[in-house]
């Protein structure tokens, strides 16, 4: 099936609709929480960062309070997540930046974020665009699963994948689009078993059908979260 750019408008027409109310799943109070709540994300539910960010919050949430906590009491606290030495360790390093050079507070600016040990494009487009109401989209494993699979946006990496999405997707609707496509990879474009029989863009995706073997082999050699950071 040749996807056209009237077929891609189509398809985010019917993510508008179907997914109009999707909002993060992830819970914050501030700029500062949601940065920490991304990097700990990585290879980890949003279910589980919920519940270690509420206990770690409770006793720090400052980069000035995490500093004060210190590496082996921040481990405890976030061991439940995935790879939890490393987070541990950029975040312990992102406070001590943040505490001294912006006074505690998260820059609203993507290369001073990208330049925060433990953040990658992801985690910089996700602050950017749910903190400061930024244009960004951010590619996670689902946005970049499922642009690959409706050929919404083709690409190897998440930079690829992310270019591709802001050419075809109106500058004012990035931020909804990156938790459109989230939700849809997390309800029905799944990972192993897509619901197709479910889709609702069945008739207007050229993957329909498959288990998500033609991405797999176009996309061999991709990079899920640009190898290093979220």
């Amino acid at each position: 099936m040749r996807v056209t750019k009237k077929t891609k408008i189509e398809m985010i027409r019917v993510l508008s609709e179907v997914y109009a109310d999707a909002k993060p799943a992830l819970l914050f109070k501030n700029p500062f929480e949601l940065l920490i709540a991304v990097i700990l994300s990585a290879q980890c539910t949003d279910q589980r960062v919920n519940i270690v960010t509420k206990r770690l919050f409770a006793k720090a949430a400052t980069a000035e309070a995490i500093v004060k906590m210190g590496l082996s009491g921040l481990e405890k606290e976030i061991h439940e997540c995935g790879f939890f030495h490393a987070k541990a360790k950029n975040i312990l390093a992102t406070s001590e930046i943040l505490a001294r050079d912006y006074g505690g507070k998260v820059p609203a600016d993507f290369d001073a974020l990208i330049a925060l040990p433990g953040v990658g494009r992801k985690t910089a487009n996700v602050v950017m665009s749910v903190a400061f109401n930024y244009p960004a989209i951010a590619v996670d494993t689902h946005v970049f699963r499922v642009a690959n699979r409706l050929r919404l946006a083709v690409g190897e990496t998440p930079e690829e994948v992310e270019l591709g999405l802001q050419k075809a997707i109106p500058r004012e609707h990035w931020s909804d689009a990156h938790h459109w496509l989230i939700w849809h990879g997390r309800r029905i474009c799944k990972s192993r078993r897509p619901l197709c029989a479910d889709c609702p863009l069945a008739k207007l995706c050229p993957s329909f059908g498959t288990d998500g073997s033609d991405e797999k082999k176009a996309n061999g050699k991709k990079k899920t979260n640009g190898g290093k950071k979220a």
